[in-house]
């Protein structure tokens, strides 16, 4: 039988996997040409114009490159642009997020326990908070603070803060980081597309007609590109952060997200000062673990009252649909009995200290709401339980997908 399910799947692994090749790319070169810059010298006299120069070695050759402190007197006959690094990396995010979050808003988006959004709701706050959050942004760096770049780093690390803060009152803990680093992230590419390479234009149009380009457009290139390098490290974090519900499911969570950036500096000014040859900035290490300790920490405090409510709220009316379906009683009792003993507040299973992947099925809500995971990874394949080792016979593993098909049916048909 044909199932789209399974195709959806693998449009999500295919663009996630675009979107890894294309950030491993992106922040290559960023790196690569943020430690070049750094490491330039003037150990010799040099052409006029040039600002430095760096030998390096690589692949048994030797290259030797020359940064002009604007431009060339000349256009180059051949001229290397790296952007499609950056567009790739936000155009295959923006869909990764659309697929696993917008269409899934259900599921992954909306936190019921918090405010019960309509996904279309929860979607156009998706949407326009990265919107807003780079026009934000790009008005600072164009105001006076723009030529302040210590103040307006520390502006920007107080929205990122509140945007934190922010996200976790209105999506789900997983979705909240994920939303951070792509807040960032817009920012990032949006320097790219926006500022970076129309400053980069203007000076290759000065150069072919004959005109001295304005340094101008190179120093505020600069400024967005070093803005870019500190704030890399922790998107990758961010991105990484939905496997890990110590960090996304905790009620810390908005402190976590907002202390990794600043482990994000910490970790690039060692390497930074270390390029530029200023000396190895020990120190820097303390701190990052001085941090990283602080958010362990953090993830293990005791924070709320475990006690059951006094009275039961009712459930959104999408999970009270599912919980009323026929087969759902059958089919919670064999996630119960075969995936609760680790898939619940208090796992049984030696070694686990939470839920993995914060995921819990010891109730008829959390059951239903997922559902089509449970589907997925227990029902079309042998994910779950891991190795079967829970003893998983096919016949319940048919009757979850017996069950679920007669929901989308259900579903399709209202």
């Amino acid at each position: 039988m044909f199932d789209l399910s399974l195709v959806w799947d693998w449009l999500e692994f295919a663009v996630r996997w675009l979107h890894v090749i294309a950030g491993i790319a992106w922040i290559g070169s960023s790196f690569y040409f943020i430690a070049l810059d750094l490491g330039l010298t003037r150990s010799r006299p040099l052409p006029e114009g040039v600002l430095g120069e760096e030998w390096q070695v690589h692949g048994g050759g030797f290259y030797h490159i020359q940064k002009y402190m604007v431009a060339p007197d000349h256009m180059p006959d051949h001229l290397t642009w790296f952007k499609w690094e950056a567009y790739w990396t936000f155009i295959s995010g923006l869909i990764l997020l659309a697929l696993v979050y917008w269409l899934g808003a259900d599921l992954f988006l909306v936190d019921y326990d918090k405010i019960q959004w309509a996904p279309w709701q929860a979607i156009a706050i998706s949407a326009g908070s990265l919107t807003i959050g780079w026009i934000c942004y790009d008005l600072l760096c164009r105001s006076p603070l723009g030529r302040r770049p210590t103040v307006l780093m520390l502006i920007l690390f107080a929205i990122i803060v509140a945007m934190a803060w922010g996200y976790t009152q209105v999506f789900t803990g997983r979705a909240a980081l994920l939303h951070l680093g792509a807040f960032t992230g817009t920012i990032m590419v949006a320097n790219v597309f926006l500022v970076i390479m129309p400053n980069q234009r203007i000076v290759v149009a000065d150069l072919k007609a004959g005109r001295q380009p304005d340094p101008k457009y190179g120093t505020i290139a600069k400024l967005r590109s070093t803005h870019n390098n500190y704030l890399t490290l922790p998107v990758i974090f961010l991105m990484l952060s939905n496997h890990y519900p110590l960090a996304f499911a905790s009620p810390y969570n908005w402190l976590i997200a907002s202390l990794v950036f600043l482990m994000g500096v910490t970790i690039r000014h060692f390497f930074n000062s270390m390029h530029a040859r200023k000396g190895r900035l020990w120190w820097t290490w303390a701190a990052t673990a001085a941090l990283f300790a602080a958010i362990v920490a953090l993830s293990l405090w005791p924070t709320r009252d475990m006690a059951a409510p006094e009275a039961e709220a009712a459930l959104p009316a999408p999970l009270a649909r599912v919980v009323a379906s026929a087969g759902f009683g059958e089919v919670q009792e064999i996630v119960e009995s075969r995936c609760a003993m680790c898939h619940t507040a208090e796992p049984l299973w030696p070694g686990l200290g939470q839920a993995p992947k914060g995921v819990q099925l010891d109730s008829a809500p959390t059951v239903a709401r997922h559902a089509r995971q449970i589907y997925r990874q227990a029902g079309l394949t042998h994910a779950m339980p891991p190795g079967n080792v829970m003893m998983m016979p096919p016949e319940e593993r048919a009757r979850i997908v017996e069950w679920y098909r007669a929901l989308e049916a259900l579903a399709g048909q209202m």
